[in-house]
This record gives structure tokens, C-alpha cells and sequence, in this order.
């Protein structure tokens, strides 16, 4: 099929099967992660799954480190205008809801990228989004501590930062065994229980 320039249909089309091609490489990596660990999958393997030409490959990526680095930033991005656009007063449930709602939407994601298949950059990607999310959400004292003076409150959601990875992690390699509404009322008891009381 010939596109004609005129009107920006060209363009159009152009962009369109760019993001198509975009897409069959991302969930190739996604299903491969699935199968295989990360440092086994080869370019090869990716095109391969994608069906796509290695040249294809390139014109997107740099290489399979670029590809995974922009799909978590992708989906830490989601999360946290999804997150963003929550009512101001949401309180730790409400939030844990959102969360575990985006969790079992993207479950082939967050599978992959949390069984021991997975990368272990990503569960320091989104352990840096817990704590961005404890720390915007907690109430604490509005007399914020000197940025070299040691704040006793960074220890606590350090630690619930951690706790909430590896709750995610437990549900997603248990098969998820409770729906997000169950995980969301016991993640929020949990932060309320160990934040409110600072």
C-alpha cells in the first residue's frame, strides 16, 4: 500500500507502526522474562518473540538494558499519575487500592519483573516508588529537620517501603490469593498502624 504525503497521513502511519513495533518488542521482553532471566535473553531472542527485523530493534533501542530501563520507567510513570491524580485526602487504603488495582492490571509485568526471573533493578525501581509515595503521603511534622540532620521517621518507611516489595512480591508468586480490595485494607492497617503513630 503506497501512503500519500499530503495532510500528514504519511506521519500518521509512520508514528503508528513505530508504537506498534514498540509494543511487539516490550511484550516479547515481558514474555520472555517469564521463561527466561534477563541475562539469558539475547537481542535474538527478543526479535525473535517480536518478530521484528534486529535492525528494527535498534532504531528503538539501544540495547536489551535500554529496552527494560524504559519499560519499568514506563510503568513506574503510570503508577504514579495514577497516583497523582488520587483525591489530595486519600488516606493508606485508598491508596493500597490504586496500587494493587494497577498491580493485577499489569499482572504479566509485574509477574515477570518480580519472580526470581525477574531483574533485580526493578525491585529497586519500585522500592524508590514506595518510598516517594510514603514520604508525599505521611504526616509527620510540618518542621521539616535540617537536610544533614538524621530524621528518625526516614527509618520507619524505609522499612515499610521494603515490607510493601516484598508483600507485592509474596502475592504475586503465591498467584495472587487474595483480590486487591483484601490486600489493600491490610497494607493500609499496616501503614496507619506504623505511620500515624510517629
Amino acid at each position: 500500500m503506497i501512503f500519500r504525503k499530503t495532510g500528514g497521513f504519511y506521519k500518521v502511519n509512520t508514528d503508528r507502526r513505530k508504537r506498534k513495533s514498540q509494543e511487539a518488542i516490550k511484550k516479547a521482553l515481558v514474555e520472555l522474562i517469564t521463561v527466561k532471566k534477563f541475562d539469558q535473553i539475547t537481542i535474538q531472542d527478543i526479535s525473535d518473540k517480536a518478530d521484528v527485523g534486529r535492525r528494527t530493534f535498534y532504531l528503538h533501542y539501544m540495547d536489551k538494558f535500554d529496552l527494560l530501563d524504559q519499560l519499568i520507567e514506563e510503568q513506574m510513570q503510570e503508577m504514579r499519575q495514577l497516583c497523582d491524580s488520587s483525591e489530595k485526602d486519600a488516606d493508606y487504603k485508598e491508596m493500597g487500592l490504586l496500587w494493587f488495582q494497577y498491580f493485577e492490571n499489569h499482572s504479566l509485568f509485574f509477574s515477570a519483573m518480580l519472580t526470581n526471573k525477574g531483574s533485580s533493578f526493578f525491585r529497586s525501581r519500585l522500592l524508590e516508588f514506595f518510598l516517594q509515595e510514603l514520604k508525599s503521603t505521611d504526616v509527620q511534622n510540618p518542621e521539616k529537620p535540617h537536610p544533614k540532620t538524621a530524621n528518625p521517621d526516614e527509618v520507619d518507611i524505609q522499612f515499610l517501603g521494603a515490607a510493601i516489595v516484598g508483600i507485592v512480591e509474596w502475592w504475586f508468586e503465591q498467584g495472587k490469593p487474595f483480590p486487591p480490595a483484601v490486600m489493600a485494607q491490610r497494607v493500609g492497617s499496616l501503614l496507619e498502624r506504623n505511620l500515624e503513630m510517629t
